[in-house]
């Protein structure tokens, strides 16, 4: 199985990476619009193969989407990234063009693919690629809601002093500082709640420093973070291209699930070989209804602007 990943810098290598290492495509593509850069990073990674003992073909191009024919997975991380201080919504001008560009593309190419979004603000470029591609909803998938998680988690990990994969813990709603919605309620240590461990106030800064995971690595690093959203778009390529039937939080066009309609918004998905295949409806309180609402309000919004900029 043939996997494409469009933009060869840090988040787009490192999932590269991890595909390779865990066996998950038989063929990985790395494609960038800088002259050689892509090549050079598959040239890199194979040469890890024997060291590190898997077969994959990683390979690289410059701006040829030729070399992306056949593929069953498209992950697009092309685009600008963060800087410190700046939001993902001040993204949407430059990283509109880009994403709209790079779908018509690989789908050239590749007609078959599921399409998976990771380029900010990803809420909007994921409803961006659904409404430019045309093509069925189950097969764009935004991925930001599993890497928000994986945060929550950690961070529930670190508070209760417990192994992180013995926490369960979901984010749903935006992917953004103020829009992602992590599920305190429902989160879980082996089975029990974590409110029978944490405090609420223990709960509450678990859920603030979640929901400034991305901006607090932002500020350290002076750009994006790359190991944790690599590792989570690799592992819902696992599951599309191995047909796991996860479930996962993504971005997925809503009509009508949730009390929303014609938006892409994060909420619990299985995913398997058709891309995502079912919305799980995961029955919020009236509380948190109330904020995903007002989430939904905040994606919108971001949406609208894209009939107000030339892409």
């Amino acid at each position: 199985m043939k996997v494409t990943i469009v933009g060869a810098g840090n988040v787009g290598a490192t999932c590269a990476d991890v595909i390779s290492f865990r066996k998950i495509a038989s063929e990985v593509v790395l494609l960038d619009i800088r002259e050689n850069f892509a090549e050079g990073k598959a040239l890199d990674m194979m040469q890890t193969a024997t060291l590190i003992g898997f077969n994959t073909a990683v390979s690289g191009s410059t701006n040829d989407y030729a070399k992306t024919a056949n593929s069953d997975v498209v992950v697009i991380t092309s685009g600008v990234p963060r800087k410190p201080g700046m939001t993902r919504e001040e993204l949407i001008g430059i990283n509109a063009g880009i994403v709209k560009g790079v779908t018509d593309n690989v789908l050239k190419h590749s007609p078959k693919a599921i399409i998976v979004v990771v380029s900010n603000p990803m809420d909007t470029m994921t409803y961006l690629a659904l409404k430019e591609s045309k093509l069925p909803k189950n097969r764009i998938i935004g991925m930001g809601g599993i890497l928000d998680s994986s945060r929550f988690k950690c961070y529930l990990s670190m508070a209760l002093n417990a192994p992180a994969n013995d926490i369960e813990g979901m984010v749903i709603g935006g992917h953004g500082d103020t829009t992602m919605i992590p599920l305190t309620r429902l989160a879980s240590y082996k089975g029990v709640p974590v409110a029978q461990f944490l405090s609420a106030d223990g709960m509450k800064k678990v859920a603030a420093d979640t929901m400034v995971g991305g901006a607090t690595l932002t500020g350290m690093l002076g750009t994006s973070a790359w190991y944790a959203p690599g590792a989570a778009v690799a592992a819902l390529v696992d599951s599309i291209l191995n047909d796991q039937k996860k479930l996962f939080p993504c971005c997925v066009y809503l009509d009508g699930e949730y009390g929303q309609k014609d938006i892409c918004l994060g909420v619990p998905v299985i995913i398997g070989k058709n891309g995502w295949e079912k919305i799980v409806d995961i029955k919020l309180n009236e509380e948190e209804k109330a904020v995903f609402n007002k989430s939904a309000d905040a994606v919108r919004n971001m949406n609208n602007v894209l009939s107000t900029i030339a892409i």
